[in-house]
């Protein structure tokens, strides 16, 4: 699984001009799931959003995760993650799970952060969303399951 993890200060998403998921401080995550990623993959992501070490301590380093901060995470689907633009000018998604596959997956990594006691709230799967961003740092990591 790919994920793209900034810390923000707000941040929210809108399907069809209404409001389905909002946070203060935390972090947004744009989550993709790829053909061969299982629910190991959904917890490893989850296990890694939940305990990167991004947020300042009393110092200003960057030196505490999103549950000691008390920090929240907006999920949004994301199956572009998985794009592959190095043929020509249109990318191809040959890489990305099927739907009710990566549905399934990325339902697994938002209820695992809560299982973690990080409070999460997300877009709509599948949906045509507006996600804002208050970018904080800015800090944007891009993690993979994959890539050990």
């Amino acid at each position: 699984m790919r994920g793209v993890f900034q810390r923000v200060t707000e941040s929210r998403v809108e399907v069809a001009g209404r409001v389905v998921g909002q946070i203060g401080v935390g972090a947004n995550v744009l989550v993709g799931v790829g053909q061969e990623d299982t629910e190991a993959d959904a917890r490893a992501l989850a296990d890694k959003v939940a305990g990167l070490r991004v947020f300042e301590d009393d110092q200003g380093k960057m030196n505490r995760s999103l549950r000691e901060v008390g920090g929240s995470v907006l999920a949004v689907s994301q199956f572009t993650l998985f794009g592959d633009t190095r043929k020509g000018r249109r990318p191809s998604f040959t890489g990305a799970a099927e739907p009710e596959r990566a549905e399934r997956l990325y339902a697994l990594f938002c209820e695992t952060l809560r299982e973690m006691g990080v409070d999460v709230q997300e877009g709509i799967f599948r949906a045509s969303m507006k996600v804002y961003i208050t970018n904080d740092g800015p800090v944007t990591l891009l993690l993979d399951t994959r890539i050990r």
